[in-house]
């Protein structure tokens, strides 16, 4: 991976794992001590931070996070075996003496955030359409899968989710249903799993190229391997705040990436996309459609729309632009969809008539229903759908206005 800078090494003294990043000799390494730190990242803008040693100094690490967490493009700071004095934006490695060459494949983990950050930010200034990237704290909009179904699992639920969106699983079986029907930033596995289930998940991530590269917390590292291709795997056997507070960065991590490739893909196609939902933006629904109608009047064929909403309970913007994500995932590409200005998805399905359109959205809804982050778990889901179909003499906005209609009525 291209260099942008150094990779700055703050340490006192060489650990196994330093070694093994020299060893790579793929990187340019500058050493400097505790005290010259602060002022090495201002002269130097390294790619990345190293910090080792971290006993007697975890003020100066807090520092350092607080000013790494300042540079553009992004610049990720990693921790060797912190303990529990870990800054919410250092991301932590330990267990530094099993396996220290996991280091390298952390490292290019992080690189590449950097790298994407980077395109970005060089892109930003010549899109025309005028695409922005979200300013808040990416853990706002997060969603983590937990597995578990022994002791830890309630306090490991209440820790993670003070901090983000948490998606329970009890089984491996559940866990594999919501990785296939939509994005999640980060997995941590409490107890309840023997090693060796444990260990055939952790084989399985590793296998696949759409999850290699999520965050993976192991609470109880008894009996697992030190070599899955999993460059974001941690295992941190302690109390479940400390696990979550090791979890965070790397899910932090995680939610940027995100965040950036839903914002380079909007910029990739002029704008149309919602770099918030992967959904198209109001205006370039609204053009399509129009010209969907009057493409299937003049051909003669069929075209639905289906509205995706939620009448009953509490829904918060984050939960409605979770179920926006899952469904871009879901939608045939034919199909296009936007989050309108009540919350509700509306989905257009083009060449398809109502009773096939029907279907489509009630399974839309079921996996929705079953898949998508509920801020209150004890709050029962249940998406409502509501359908339109063209009709000979109907323009877009005659539809969209029957679609209504047919919300308002399955509501009441």
């Amino acid at each position: 991976m291209s260099q942008q800078g150094p990779i700055l090494i703050v340490s006192h003294r060489e650990s196994h794992a330093l070694a093994a990043l020299a060893d790579v000799k793929t990187f340019p390494m500058i050493e400097a001590g505790w005290p010259e730190a602060a002022d090495a990242i201002a002269r130097l803008n390294p790619a990345a931070v190293i910090a080792s040693d971290i006993g007697g100094n975890e003020s100066a690490l807090s520092r350092l996070a607080q000013q790494t967490a300042k540079a553009a493009p992004y610049l990720p700071l990693i921790a060797l075996d912190p303990g529990a004095a870990l800054p919410p934006t250092a991301l932590p490695f330990t267990r530094t003496s099993q396996n220290p060459q996991r280091l390298v494949s952390r490292l290019n983990a992080a690189l590449r955030v950097r790298s994407l950050h980077a395109t970005l930010l060089r892109r930003l200034p010549n899109n025309r359409a005028s695409v922005s990237m979200p300013t808040g704290d990416p853990l706002d909009d997060a969603t983590i899968l937990l597995l578990g179904r022994g002791g830890s699992y309630p306090a490991l639920s209440v820790a993670l989710g003070e901090r983000m969106g948490v998606i329970g699983a009890l089984s491996i079986e559940i866990a594999a249903r919501h990785l296939n029907a939509r994005e999640l930033d980060g997995i941590v596995i409490g107890d309840g799993f023997t090693p060796r289930v444990v260990d055939a998940f952790l084989t399985v991530l590793s296998e696949d190229s759409r999850f290699r590269h999520l965050p993976v917390v192991a609470a109880n590292g008894s009996g697992l391997a030190a070599n899955y291709d999993l460059p974001n795997l941690e295992i941190v056997a302690d109390d479940p705040p400390v696990v979550a507070a090791h979890a965070c960065p790397l899910i932090r991590q995680q939610a940027f990436e995100a965040r950036i490739i839903r914002a380079l893909k909007s910029i990739d196609v002029g704008g149309l996309l919602d770099p918030r939902t992967g959904l198209l933006t109001r205006e370039a629904f609204a053009r399509d459609f129009e010209t969907a109608v009057v493409d299937t009047q003049t051909r003669g064929s069929g075209l639905s729309v289906v509205r995706i909403f939620f009448a009953r309970g509490e829904v918060t913007e984050r939960m409605r632009l979770d179920a926006a994500r899952i469904l871009s995932r879901l939608m045939r590409r034919m199909d296009f969809a936007t989050l309108d200005e009540t919350g509700a998805i509306v989905v257009v399905f083009p060449e398809t008539d109502l009773r096939n359109a029907h279907g489509i959205g009630r399974r839309l809804a079921s996996v929705l229903k079953h898949t998508m982050y509920n801020a209150k778990r004890e709050q029962r889901l249940d998406p409502q759908v509501a359908l339109a179909t063209l009709m000979p003499g109907d323009t877009a906005s005659s539809v969209i206005s029957r679609l209504h209609s047919e919300a308002h009525r399955a509501a009441s």
